[in-house]
């Protein structure tokens, strides 16, 4: 189940990056140019429009899925440690005592 929503998840996360990278910044919709270059098929405004509606349907389902999924893996990891309670391995090697203060030479 939560690999379905991850991967919708995925989708909806790539759709939302692309619908927010055509828009241009000062609203105008599409960012290439005018709607005459798009065979009118809609107003700059109604592209506006549309992709403002798009966006929040996108980040909506965002959060939607992003807080389903928080809430169905809560709980699934084991007991948590500290790094601290971990014990040494018996692999490693013992730390080297620092030098002491050698006598000046001359």
């Amino acid at each position: 189940m939560s690999t379905v929503l991850l991967i919708i998840h995925l989708f909806v996360t790539l759709s939302l990056i692309g619908v927010v990278l055509i828009q241009r910044s000062e609203g105008g919709g599409l960012g290439i140019g005018s709607s005459q270059g798009m065979g009118s098929f809609m107003s700059g405004r109604g592209t506006a429009n549309l992709l403002t509606r798009t966006t929040a349907v996108l980040a909506a389902a965002f959060f939607a899925l992003s807080m389903t999924l928080a809430l169905l893996n809560r709980g699934t990891s084991g007991p948590t440690r500290s790094i601290l309670d971990t014990p040494a391995s018996s692999s490693s090697t013992a730390p080297v005592a620092p030098a002491g203060p050698s006598a000046p030479t001359n």
